[in-house]
């Protein structure tokens, strides 16, 4: 399983994701352009000493992730399918069904994905959430999808 964010807008909800990738050992793609100024001095700030830990991958654009996702990169096995997480998402999250090798995508905190990202996922998870809500925090909700996912694939187990 993986993360990947489409042009995220706030540096600590990235050092967020660095921190939850690294601790449950979960590649990264970050797709740009972000949001804020990004290079590595910056990536590490906001990662704090959880940089390292992690495996991230930059892709220049939206272009150049499907391309390297498309043509089985992204890993040393053939990528997943992409599964967005997204408040117009078709199926609630206890009803998903997770693979292994599946790409967690999330969109922009302020904007979520345009159409044609939206059009490229292969599954369209929503969280349910109480009337009136609009949307939990990105990283929060990459948090509780990926824990659902590896729980369901036995991912934890290579865990201690």
């Amino acid at each position: 399983m993986r993360l990947a964010l489409f042009e995220p807008d706030i540096p600590q909800n990235l050092g967020a994701f660095i921190r939850l990738a690294a601790c449950l050992g979960v590649p990264l793609d970050i797709i740009e352009p972000c949001g804020f100024p990004v290079d590595d001095k910056r990536i590490r700030r906001a990662a704090m000493d959880y940089y390292d830990l992690a495996t991230i991958v930059r892709h220049a654009s939206w272009a150049a992730f499907r391309t390297a996702h498309l043509a089985g990169r992204l890993s040393e096995r053939p990528s997943g399918r992409l599964v967005l997480l997204s408040t117009a998402g078709a199926v609630p999250l206890p009803e998903a069904a997770f693979q292994a090798d599946d790409i967690l995508l999330l969109g922009r905190e302020s904007a979520g994905v345009p159409a044609e990202v939206h059009d490229a996922a292969d599954l369209r998870v929503r969280i349910p959430l109480q009337p009136g809500a609009r949307s939990l925090n990105v990283a929060l909700a990459a948090a509780m999808v990926l824990s659902e996912g590896l729980r369901q694939t036995k991912g934890f187990a290579q865990l201690s």
